[in-house]
């Protein structure tokens, strides 16, 4: 079977900035699970991925336009410690914190840590960064009827109800 639309796909990936060290791995854990052609992972990484099979390897480069979009100069704003989400022991500037928006929750790195307000930088920590992501497909299903009309994978990997 091969990635395409309402394909669940479970996979292995490392995330790097182009040239750089690991920022992110799941090879010692469970692989990621998706629903493919319903924007549950980057469009880019999503679109390199059709047509792959179960034990395929890739390497996918993702411009900054095609990841997390360019970094946003101005996009540093002070926030009550109170909208931060999650419990911190001590704030840190360079910290990534979660911060409750109306949009959801959302990481923002610290740049100067107070008592009751912080300066957070809301740009995505990898906002203007080239990403190589090395994959590894692991597994392959039809989507069940529930998960197309949920919009995204269930079971190992994906999204508990």
């Amino acid at each position: 079977m091969q990635i395409e639309n309402n394909s669940v796909v479970s996979f292995h990936y490392v995330l790097r900035e182009q040239g750089g060290e690991n920022i992110e791995s799941n090879q010692d854990s469970v692989p990621m699970a998706y629903l493919h052609g319903h924007g549950n992972i980057l469009a880019g990484l999503e679109d390199a991925m059709v047509g792959l099979t179960v034990g395929d390897s890739k390497s996918v480069v993702l411009s900054p336009e095609q990841a997390y979009g360019p970094r946003r100069e101005g996009a540093v704003q002070k926030v009550p410690v109170k909208h931060l989400a999650g419990k911190y022991k001590r704030l840190l500037p360079g910290m990534v914190v979660k911060v409750n928006t109306e949009k959801g929750a959302i990481n923002a790195r610290i740049i100067k840590p107070g008592k009751f307000m912080v300066e957070l930088d809301m740009n995505h920590p990898f906002a203007g960064k080239t990403l190589e992501f090395d994959i590894e497909i692991k597994a392959i299903r039809a989507a069940s009827e529930e998960e197309i009309a949920h919009g995204h994978a269930h079971g190992d990997g994906g999204h508990h109800h």
